[in-house]
């Protein structure tokens, strides 16, 4: 019996190293993909927060009108796909 058992411990120690060495190779592919991943986050928030308070993008037009008022009509049709695309991403 202690043979077998002896077998089993051999093959635990081998399958820890292993997912040990799987694990560490995990973290050093994901390493790469850390700042792209963190900035789409901060993206999905800000467009989450602009959801819950749509009047904040009163203020960009306001002052797009006033200052730039022949670009109005080009932006607010940017905008408005922009709006769109922006509440079927979000699932609203």
């Amino acid at each position: 019996m202690s043979e077998k058992r002896d077998r089993l411990v051999e093959r635990r120690e081998r399958l820890v190293a292993q997912a040990a060495a799987q694990r560490r190779a995990l973290a050093r592919d994901m390493e790469r993909w850390r700042m792209p991943l963190a900035l789409a986050d901060q993206g999905l928030a800000a467009l989450r927060y602009i959801r819950i308070h749509p009047q904040w993008l009163i203020v960009p037009g306001v002052l797009l009108a006033v200052l730039r008022p022949r670009r109005v009509g080009r932006w607010l049709g940017s905008g408005w796909v922009s709006w769109r695309v922006m509440r079927r991403l979000l699932g609203g």
